[in-house]
């Protein structure tokens, strides 16, 4: 047995809020200065809000909403203002500092430079990586269309969930994923759509080529499965209630994104904070403005997850599913060696 010297919480924290309306709210307990922050009220019919360090000024972060297609805000912004070393301010904006309860999401970056160009084709002119972590967001401009422009992502494993949305102008969330089948596939994060097949060129350790079918400002948010940490992947639904499908990550998942990838339904997201979990987790549909709500039951266990429903949403007889899964607790180091218990 080996110790892990790589602890989830350090990387990634679901952190729970009840908002004042006052300026320069304080928010704190994350646990670490996040680079991506999303943020949805629990009991109120608001947008999401997806923040992060590479957009933004000094005053105020832009912020984009992953249920509408619409460009991010850039103008008169009273929502997050500051991310700080152990959560983030807000300012007065409904939408995350009403007097209401919130969940925000958070991931930790990191490396700001230093990454190796090579012969990239896009050079980002923002990005903030945590290659242990599995997770980098990256700012970056095209002009036209292309299937083989890419670049240099520094993870140093192979990302296989891409999450990007344009940013001077409306266009769906992209969705890119390579984990059911190795080829390119894509779905709208703010659609119930099934998938579509991407022509564009496969990721690779050292290269991410992204879909922009227009000219614009995007950012792109990767990840790469890591041992113990988080896992990018697929699963295929059995339709029952008592023996509900079991997904095996290889750790206690605190976050789980899902989307059938054959299926036309929504997106959901779970985690191990809100009240209900084991077994039954409170939902939010990152493509709706819906209230949670607990009609998804699902368990999360020491090395997995499982459904306690049989419904289409999430494991619909002989459909396939899309995840990403995030781990509270490590069963493994990063080299894939069990690790003592913590």
């Amino acid at each position: 047995m080996a110790y892990t010297n790589f602890h989830p919480k350090d990387n990634f924290s679901c952190k729970l809020y009840t908002g004042n309306g006052s300026n320069n709210n304080s928010i704190t307990g994350v646990g670490f200065k996040s680079d991506f922050t999303w943020i949805k009220a629990r009991a109120n019919t608001y947008d999401h809000m997806i923040f992060d360090s590479i957009r933004g000024t000094n005053v105020f972060r832009y912020g984009i909403r992953s249920n509408i297609n619409g460009a991010q805000d850039t103008g008169g912004n009273s929502d997050l203002l500051t991310l700080d070393s152990d959560g983030f301010t807000l300012g007065t904006g409904g939408y995350v500092n009403n007097t209401v309860p919130f969940v925000s999401w958070n991931w930790r970056g990191g490396t700001t430079s230093g990454i190796t160009a090579g012969s990239q084709t896009i050079t980002p002119s923002a990005y903030s990586i945590n290659a242990a972590a599995g997770f980098g967001v990256y700012k970056w401009s095209r002009s036209g269309a292309s299937t083989t422009d890419f670049f240099s992502h520094g993870l140093g494993t192979t990302p296989t969930i891409a999450i990007q949305k344009r940013l001077d102008g409306a266009q769906d969330w992209y969705v890119n994923y390579t984990v059911v089948d190795g080829s390119n596939d894509y779905m709208n994060l703010n659609k119930v759509d099934d998938y579509q097949n991407d022509s564009t060129t496969v990721a690779t350790s050292t290269n991410y080529y992204p879909k922009s079918p227009e000219t614009g400002d995007y950012v792109t948010y990767l990840f790469s499965s890591r041992p113990g940490h988080i896992k990018c992947g697929s699963y295929l639904g059995n339709g029952e209630t008592t023996y509900g499908s079991f997904i095996t990550t290889g750790f206690k998942p605190n976050f789980l994104l899902v989307k059938g990838h054959s299926v036309n339904d929504n997106w959901s997201i779970f985690d191990g904070k809100r009240e209900g979990y084991n077994t039954v987790n409170e939902v939010m549909y990152p493509d709706l403005t819906n209230v949670e709500s607990n009609g998804l039951p699902v368990s999360f266990h020491a090395n997995g997850f499982k459904w306690n429903t049989g419904a289409a949403m999430v494991n619909g007889s002989g459909q396939t599913f899309v995840y990403i899964a995030i781990a509270s607790e490590s069963l493994v180091s990063l080299n894939n060696i069990p690790a003592t218990a913590y």
